[in-house]
């Protein structure tokens, strides 16, 4: 039997060695962030800081709890009434919908609350980049916790137009930003 002395110098390097695997597992995950890429789509990384974006609106459907954000520039552009009836969203708008799995509140409140990220849907506009689909490029990312890392769904940047479509006199946007 292996015995261990736990002696400073030991507890020190096991310190170390645990803080460099949990150091790495999150320099793995936000390489993943910086690189994964829906192929011939949209990256990631085009949407850096979208954690931080402000709430544009919130839905649910079924067991999964969703969050849409938008950069600043998608904002300023709802404040002044988009999507509105033949308006265009200008070029450089971006939204991420952010997708948890539920769980029912561990407080025991009668109330559904995110668990495990569950995928990311990406959107910009640039009408000369996206003009096959509306002026917008879309993506998915799958979300993996066991690994922490994100797959692409499907290819290119017009995966999401067909949905879409449906709301093309509002310029191809679903959601509204509801008074607050």
């Amino acid at each position: 039997m292996l015995r261990i002395a736990f002696t400073p110098r030991n507890i020190a390097i096991g310190i170390v060695a645990l803080s460099l695997a949990a150091f790495g597992g999150a320099a793995i995950a936000q390489q993943n962030k910086d690189t994964v890429k829906v192929p011939d789509g949209l990256a990631l990384s085009e949407f850096k800081g979208y954690e931080k974006w402000q709430v544009i609106g919130a839905s649910q459907t079924g067991n999964v709890i969703s969050v849409i954000v938008g950069n600043p520039e998608m904002i300023a552009a709802y404040q002044t009434g988009l999507p509105a009836e033949g308006r265009k969203f200008p070029d450089g708008v971006k939204m991420v919908k952010i997708h948890w799995n539920s769980q029912k509140s561990p407080y025991g409140f009668p109330a559904l609350v995110p668990d495990t990220l569950h995928d990311l849907d990406l959107m910009a506009k640039d009408s000369k980049r996206f003009a096959n689909s509306g002026g917008w490029g879309y993506g998915q990312l799958n979300y993996d916790s066991a690994s922490d890392s994100f797959t692409p769904l499907g290819t290119g940047s017009g995966c999401g137009f067909a949905c879409h479509t449906k709301a093309a006199s509002k310029d191809y946007v679903f959601t509204t930003f509801p008074k607050r």
